[in-house]
């Protein structure tokens, strides 16, 4: 027999083998799935279930699960974490920027080419996919999952985090808006409001989601870094050099004398980001089933946007329940 033959036989063989085990692990993923609770408002493919507390698509739970038990982290791993429609664009491209500021220069980097979520894979949707891969100069990662559901390899690791977060009021405008982008059941931004309020949001409750790393930061400081999208816009020089500082990678002072934190600074503010052609024009994960324009990231990033939104109503029902749910565990938005 040709050996080469014999070769190919086995190679044949192994991915068989491989497609039936990952057949078999999806398999057994959906069997979890299918028995814990769900949002029985609605009856879509895009239904919510609640598992260890959160809400998620069947989709990204599958990607969960896969990623619980396969992801080994590096302790030089740096995880950029948010809840949906929280400034996630915004602190991907700060962060890319400020660790490649050595490596590109302001006409090369990719930021200029692709929005910055292309930039970072994400940890749910990359590595289960199979199209993981990490830059072993560049150890970001990209996640919304909850404290909760990350691999257990990355609190091994003592791996960094960085995480921010925005006013709840925002947040829900943000992401109605943005919902409205894809195949997902849409409901009256009244009735959307009501529906984050009672925690039934992607990856919510919303508040447990920020209260969880809140609480880690408040214990570890040196290994979580907890923002706020509100903060950050009032005084975004003072936050890019500290998470410079965080990420390992402060400005010397011949950078701060060269005037590079404000380059950066002025590099990925929102005027500049969502002006450059691919942000108006590219496509971000363009085939999948959540294909979406890169311009849906970039609809105003503006702080108070939710008093165009708001009845007096609507504003008494989620302060009323900020309140409840932040009470006690001494952190306000």
């Amino acid at each position: 027999m040709d050996p080469s033959h014999s070769n190919e036989k086995n190679v044949a063989n192994l991915e068989t083998r491989n497609e039936e085990h990952a057949f078999q692990k999806l398999q057994k993923y959906q069997e979890i799935i299918a028995n814990l609770p769900k949002d029985e408002s609605i009856d879509s493919e895009w239904n919510l279930h609640l598992y260890q507390g959160f809400w998620y698509f069947s989709t990204t739970l599958e990607n969960v699960f896969y990623l619980q038990e396969n992801f080994n982290a590096d302790p030089t791993d740096i995880l950029i974490c948010s809840p949906p429609k929280s400034g996630t664009t915004w602190l991907k491209s700060l962060s890319f920027a400020i660790m490649t500021r050595n490596r590109f220069d302001e006409s090369s980097n990719p930021l200029f080419k692709a929005v910055s979520h292309e930039c970072i894979p994400h940890l749910e949707s990359d590595f289960a996919s199979g199209s993981f891969s990490r830059d072993q100069e560049l150890k970001l990662l990209g996640t919304h999952l909850p404290l909760n559901a990350l691999p257990k390899s990355v609190f091994i690791e003592n791996c960094k985090i960085v995480y921010i977060c925005r006013d709840p009021k925002d947040l829900v405008v943000s992401m109605f808006h943005f919902a409205k982008k894809f195949p997902w059941p849409i409901f009256s931004f009244e009735r959307t409001v009501e529906r984050f309020c009672e925690g039934r949001s992607y990856y919510g409750p919303y508040w447990d989601h920020v209260l969880e790393y809140w609480k880690m930061s408040q214990e570890k400081p040196e290994n979580v870094m907890f923002l706020k999208y509100e903060d950050m816009k009032e005084n975004t020089l003072f936050y890019i050099k500290k998470l410079a500082e965080f990420l390992g990678e402060p400005f010397s002072q011949e950078e701060e004398m060269e005037g590079v934190p404000e380059k950066i600074m002025n590099m990925c503010s929102f005027e500049n980001l969502s002006n450059l052609e691919v942000n108006k024009t590219g496509i971000h994960r363009e085939g999948s089933a959540v294909e979406i324009g890169n311009n849906a990231f970039f609809r105003k990033g503006e702080v108070g946007d939710w008093k165009n939104h708001f009845t007096q109503k609507m504003k008494e029902k989620i302060d009323q329940t900020t309140q409840d749910k932040l009470h006690g565990s001494g952190f306000t938005f």
